[in-house]
């Protein structure tokens, strides 16, 4: 007893010693980032979060097969840690017992069955990383870029947890000192077959197993500190530190120093966005810490998948890599002359290379699948802010964007005069904004810049007037009064050019609505950027909406019965539904446009990817003004998607989604395919089934 105290006790020490100096230096690592003041508010839905997603593994069960062997293995490190209190009371007393339920057969029971499970969960993973091995699947492995070989120690090191536990309970229950008579069926079992072996050689084999199980677990803890099983430790709090919209919804605020900047007189101190490792707040840096390289985000990736250099998971990869690099410099406070730029090509020794950079359309699938809550987005227009308003370093196409938005107010660079055009032959009055807004008008119809100027998107905003119109809402339109609301400009990077935007917008608005409350602040709007912009950033400004999609307003007025869909005397037609990722993912309006496209008597026949696993089309994060010339074009991704279906119609609910499905379709019917197939927003396809005016039900 007293050897293997002392030597049980030693390893301990010394294994809490190496563990504790990494654990130490991790903490003044993270601490050392940035300020970011917003990580504690609301601590209970931060605790939910923690019971739904690291307790409940919600985003690992989306995964089926991977996700329920993950769950185990989770529980396994939970519930085993009763075994490991057991051992080290075992070695002070040899028949020792967890106090009140020490000897409860249903524990015994439960510590058998859930190292069992992780067992079985250990072939599991066994069998997923070879059949979708890198070398076997090259970039279509989402282990593509991983440390492979450190996962394999890491399930090795697991299973030696397991075995040397069966191995210690087994010889402690043919010794005669294991605390349950039953119920631990495992342990009570490999007991049955040593006690053969006799008394004397039993209670040497669990000394044995006892210390071994405790080296392996010490051992294990160390391997976990310095690995990228790091997040076995620190996942939980980035879960409790992360964002908390519904949906991945605003791009946060710029801050410098924990304060957010005053563009109109910023501080000469003032750091914009991320131009070194050391820029990154704590919170980015514990994102760093956290990555698990299980590549779920890089599976997801519409860039990856389309064969462009863009992984979200060797971003942040890269990103730890980089910051491990400077640690020295960061936690003694001095500049590192001859770092790497973050920003910059492979070949100078850039940490990021800028077609990766800009390759990424902010369609959130990375960070809607991180099981550790990862916010790759975030850090992404991080770096490109730095890029455009200190470096001027972004592609050539979007200085035409700046320029549009600046002069014109609107990426088109079309004269603002040109914003009633759309209204023109409609058959009935559009009602505009005089200068007062009347007590009965419900709603702003916001039309945006592409309903105004593109000729896709105006026939989405004509349907949506004359829909409204039908069902006599209360609307009126700003015409002139309208501008960008910012948002290409933001997700590009130029932050100062967004925020001269949206103070001149959110005026506008606040002037549109002075006297009303904020919740009686209607405004709805076709394009999905317009209603993320302006709902769930514009309040940062002072600018308080409420603001629906027009695929919502019309669910609910077909719902309501102010508006009557027609069913169709035959089977109504095949249709797909592209999920736009501005509505979808960050905004969560999955089931409206599904309702309406069921209302018109349509058959819908989802594509493989939807709903929160959709597949982006291509134009988000000012995408939409960029040239694809890496890889296939992720519009064309999406069209054979979507064409694979066999649906005569591709439906939709953003205008920005509708140009690219259409200029999709267009090339692969000039390639003789899909050629009696077309593109149409859910409002046309909700107009064609809805009774004419005079017949439809006054509200």
């Amino acid at each position: 007893m007293l050897v293997r105290l002392i030597l049980g006790l030693l390893m301990t020490v010394v294994g809490l010693a190496v563990a504790g100096k990494r654990v130490a230096f991790l903490y003044r690592l993270i601490k050392a980032g940035q300020p970011d003041t917003k990580r504690s508010d609301d601590l209970g839905a931060r605790l939910f979060a923690q019971v739904r997603e690291v307790f409940g593994q919600r985003k690992l069960l989306k995964w089926s097969v991977p996700g329920l062997a993950h769950f185990f293995t989770f529980w396994g490190f939970v519930i085993l840690a009763s075994v490991y209190l057991e051992a080290y009371g075992a070695l002070f007393d040899e028949r020792f017992a967890i106090p009140w339920i020490g000897h409860w057969a249903v524990l015994g029971f439960l510590q058998d069955f859930i190292a069992v499970a992780v067992a079985v969960s250990l072939g599991v993973f066994t069998i997923i990383r070879i059949r979708n091995a890198p070398a076997r699947k090259d970039r279509a492995s989402r282990f593509y870029g991983s440390h492979t070989s450190g996962a394999w120690l890491i399930l090795i090191m697991i299973f030696n947890v397991v075995w040397t536990m069966f191995f210690f309970r087994g010889a402690s229950s043919a010794s005669g000192n294991f605390p349950y008579d039953n119920g631990a069926y495992v342990s009570l079992g490999v007991g049955n077959l040593l006690e053969p072996l006799g008394h004397s050689t039993t209670e040497v084999l669990e000394t044995v197993g006892l210390l071994l199980h405790i080296g392996v677990m010490l051992v294990f803890l160390s391997i976990v500190l310095y690995s990228k099983h790091l997040h076995i430790f620190v996942a939980p709090i980035n879960v409790s530190a992360k964002r908390l919209p519904d949906g991945l919804g605003p791009l946060l605020p710029m801050e410098s120093g924990g304060k957010p900047i005053d563009f109109e007189d910023p501080g000469e101190d003032d750091t914009f966005g991320r131009g070194k490792i050391g820029d990154f707040t704590w919170k980015g840096m514990l994102d760093f810490a956290t990555c698990t390289e299980c590549g779920r985000c890089q599976s997801q990736c519409p860039a990856w998948n389309t064969g462009k250099p863009l992984s979200p998971k060797l971003v942040i990869m890269n990103l730890r890599d980089n910051l491990f690099e400077e640690a020295p410099y960061i936690l003694a406070g001095t500049e590192h002359e001859e770092a790497r730029p973050l920003v910059g090509p492979e070949a100078d020794g850039g940490v990021i290379d800028p077609d990766v950079l800009w390759s990424c359309t902010t369609c959130g699938a990375c960070v809607e699948q991180c099981p550790v809550d990862i916010e790759h987005v975030d850090h992404i227009v991080d770096m490109r802010r730095y890029q455009v308003m200190i470096e001027s370093a972004f592609p050539t196409e979007l200085g035409g964007l700046f320029k549009n938005l600046e002069t014109k107010g609107n990426p088109w660079g079309q004269n603002n005069s040109e914003r009633l055009a759309w209204t023109k032959d409609l058959g009935f009055d559009v009602p505009v904004f005089d200068g007062e807004l009347a007590e009965d008008v419900e709603y702003v119809y916001w039309v945006g810049c592409a309903g105004a100027f593109d000729d896709q998107a105006r026939k989405t905003v004509r349907a949506t007037a004359e829909l409204l119109h039908i069902a006599g809402l209360k609307y009126v339109v700003l015409g002139k009064e309208e501008s960008c609301t910012g948002d290409p400009a933001r997700r590009a990077g130029n932050e100062f050019l967004f925020q001269m935007m949206a103070q001149q917008t959110a005026e506008t608005l606040n002037a549109v609505f002075e006297g009303r409350e904020p919740r009686l602040r209607k405004i709805v709007t076709t394009c999905p950027h317009c209603l993320n912009t302006l709902s769930r950033e514009y309040p940062d400004l002072d600018g308080h909406y409420e603001v629906v999609h027009h695929t919502q307003l019309l669910n609910r007025l077909v719902r309501g019965g102010q508006l009557t869909p027609v069913a169709p005397v035959d089977a109504g037609p095949r249709v797909t539904y592209h999920d736009p990722c501005y509505l979808g993912r960050h905004n969560k309006v999955y089931t409206p446009p599904r309702e309406l496209v069921g209302a018109t008597g349509a058959t819908l026949e989802e594509m493989p990817r939807h709903a929160d696993r959709a597949l982006c089309c291509g134009a988000g994060g000012a995408r939409m003004w960029m040239e694809e010339q890496i890889g296939k074009r992720i519009n064309l991704e999406r069209v054979d998607e979507a064409i694979a279906t066999d649906a005569s119609t591709i439906v939709t609910g953003c205008p920005f989604c509708r140009v690219m499905l259409t200029d999709g379709l267009v090339q692969r019917q000039s390639e003789q395919k899909a050629e009696n197939v077309d593109v149409r927003d859910v409002a046309q396809l909700l107009l064609e089934r809805v009774k004419a005016p005079e017949a439809a039900p006054k509200p």
